[in-house]
């Protein structure tokens, strides 16, 4: 049975999990920018405990199943939005990514919400950011537990996954076992860091809108211009959750329950708060997952692994049709041209 390793590169943590036959042997966390420093130090972390077969390495926005080896840096740059001699943030994420398949690791790369098949093509107009790869790995998760907890087919699990994430907050609509509709962080509600989609008219306030600024202006920003006024700050935080579950269940009209993932998932007076927003529409619960210390991303996207290469979770991936995903992440870019994006990130047409 195949042997291999899930990543999730968060914005304050980079997780890890490895499957051997389902059994868990690596389950890991460590912060993000010390993995993105020490790339050497992350590779010989996953290879501790002997080689792998394949690893879900970091995706950004995502792209088709890919191993790492045909992949160019004109690709890694549509993938996570990157422009030559940027730093930081995803931009650092998509430097250690590459350098992690230079290494020899048998990295692939894989789709995030965008390029499924089955999210409608009406649904992806002028969006780029509908959810992360990691976010798909999540989506994974959850169909797979909700399969075993309800003893049904892949196929008959309706959710709602709202991620509460170190800086974002995202959500997707599973239908019938397939991810069906998402909303990426940076169009989402306000998150913990960022302050979620723009008012368009804030961006021309602001002048100029860089990577950095899409991380500020959440629920850390409020707390640190004006303490006083925390309660405004989770209310605004957990309300925008709970609509935006509401809004994607038009997308996954059976969903029963809504489950929090992310690093702000477990904290009781958030959970607690969200589930009263949305009483008497669905219940609310955390994904639990199966390791204890890597994130659900990271778990999820091990359930993947094992599945691209053949393992037991190869029928999870099917349904999901993962390898049916196509095109890149500005396809669908009317209000902005495809070649204008491109010019931005500096690539040629």
């Amino acid at each position: 049975m195949p042997r291999v390793v899930g990543i999730d590169p968060g914005t304050v943590s980079l997780d890890l999990c490895g499957l051997d036959d389902g059994r868990v042997f690596l389950d890991a966390s460590q912060p993000t920018a010390e993995a993105i420093a020490d790339a050497q130090g992350l590779l010989a972390m996953i290879l501790g405990s002997g080689p792998v077969d394949l690893v879900v390495g970091p995706s950004g926005y995502g792209m088709p199943v890919t191993p790492a080896v045909s992949v160019t840096d004109a690709d890694l740059q549509v993938a996570f939005l990157s422009r030559r001699g940027d730093a930081g943030g995803i931009v650092g994420i998509g430097r250690l990514a590459r350098q992690l398949g230079q290494a020899g690791l048998p990295v692939v790369f894989i789709p995030g919400v965008i390029l499924l098949d089955t999210v409608p093509k009406h649904r992806k107009l002028n969006r780029v950011d509908m959810g992360t790869a990691d976010k798909v790995s999540a989506a994974a998760l959850a169909i797979h537990e909700e399969s075993r907890r309800l003893g049904c087919d892949y196929g008959e699990v309706s959710l709602i996954l709202l991620e509460l994430g170190g800086a974002f907050t995202a959500g997707l609509a599973v239908h019938r076992g397939q991810v069906m509709d998402g909303v990426g962080g940076s169009g989402g509600p306000i998150g913990w860091r960022a302050a979620g989609g723009w008012d368009a008219e804030v961006a021309f306030l602001a002048g100029e809108v860089s990577k950095g600024s899409l991380f500020q202006g959440g629920v850390e920003t409020v707390l640190a211009r004006r303490p006083a006024e925390r309660d405004m700050a989770i209310e605004a935080y957990t309300e925008g959750a709970a609509r935006l579950a509401v809004q994607l269940l038009r997308s996954a009209p059976d969903a029963s329950e809504i489950l929090l993932s992310g690093r702000h998932a477990d904290e009781p007076a958030i959970k607690e708060r969200i589930a009263e927003h949305l009483a008497g529409v669905a219940r609310v619960r955390p994904l639990e997952g199966f390791a204890a210390v890597a994130k659900q991303g990271a778990q999820g996207a091990a359930l993947i692994a094992d599945g691209l290469a053949g393992g037991t979770h190869r029928p999870l991936v099917e349904h999901m049709r993962l390898r049916e995903a196509k095109g890149t992440v500005l396809d669908y870019l009317y209000v902005v041209p495809p070649e204008t994006a491109r010019a931005r990130l500096g690539l040629d047409r």
